[in-house]
């Protein structure tokens, strides 16, 4: 089950569990659309894998199953 990030590793911006401008690895680090548009190519900067658009999990299984809460911000990608 994805853990669904709170936040993007590049830039800090707040990612809740609805938005849209997450994408992922297959390791799960997360950024915003901007920083990986503008500054990562569509590439992970830890593993090099590919990072897509993050699904965004219905409100009703959220209740079950909660988004992390444990930020990953980096000062340096």
């Amino acid at each position: 089950m994805l853990e669904l990030r709170p936040d993007c590793e590049c830039c800090n911006k707040d990612l809740p569990p609805d938005s849209t401008e997450a994408y992922i690895c297959s390791f799960e680090c997360t950024f915003c659309i901007d920083c990986v548009t503008r500054q990562l190519n569509g590439k992970c900067p830890n593993c090099a894998g590919e990072l897509v658009r993050r699904p965004v999990r219905p409100a009703a299984a959220l209740l079950k199953h909660p988004a992390s809460t444990l930020r990953r911000y980096k000062t340096q990608v």
